[in-house]
């Protein structure tokens, strides 16, 4: 592999300052240029108004221009409507489009997050909750039957086992 020299910071800081120079001086040319061509194209084609007259032909003239900056004003109103009803059309289709197309749904990455940074994450750092589920668990204890072990008992025990027997036959 050949080797190739890795230029320092400091040499690609003024080589981008450089840049940023020559840019900054295009741009300001091309400023220049676009007021000069302005210039040449209203000398060409808008010939300064003849100011010699009595006010009666001023006043015509004002009224002829004012009459040419209304017929302006409404072609430029028409075309923003245009534009802005196109505009309103556009979007229109994009919601279509996205409607027909469906949101695709991101697969579910597994986040290992504990109970209580769930909690936190939810409402806020300002709220300190502990949530120890095993705590909230209700307690259930068995039962136990207590037997008797007395002397004249042992029969009704067995008559309680033989009705248990039985029911399970006849199921």
């Amino acid at each position: 592999m050949s080797e190739v020299k890795k230029m320092t910071s400091s040499r690609r800081h003024h080589l981008k300052s450089i840049m940023l120079q020559i840019a900054a001086g295009w741009i300001e040319q091309e400023k220049i240029e676009l007021v000069a061509a302005k210039e040449t194209y209203m000398s060409e084609n808008c010939p300064a108004p003849d100011m010699s007259g009595d006010q009666a032909l001023l006043m015509e003239l004002c009224k002829k221009l004012q009459s040419a900056i209304d017929k302006i004003d409404e072609a430029r109103y028409d075309a923003e409507s245009k534009v802005s009803k196109s505009d309103l059309e556009i979007d229109d289709l994009k919601m279509k489009v996205v409607e027909l197309a469906g949101v695709k749904k991101p697969a579910l990455k597994k986040v290992r997050m504990s109970a209580d940074a769930m909690l936190q994450a939810l409402l806020g750092g300002k709220h300190k909750v502990t949530m120890d589920l095993r705590a909230n668990l209700k307690q259930v204890k068995k039962e136990v039957k207590e037997e008797s072990t007395e002397a004249g008992d042992w029969r009704k025990n067995i008559e309680d086992k033989a009705d248990r027997k039985k029911m399970f036959e006849t199921s």
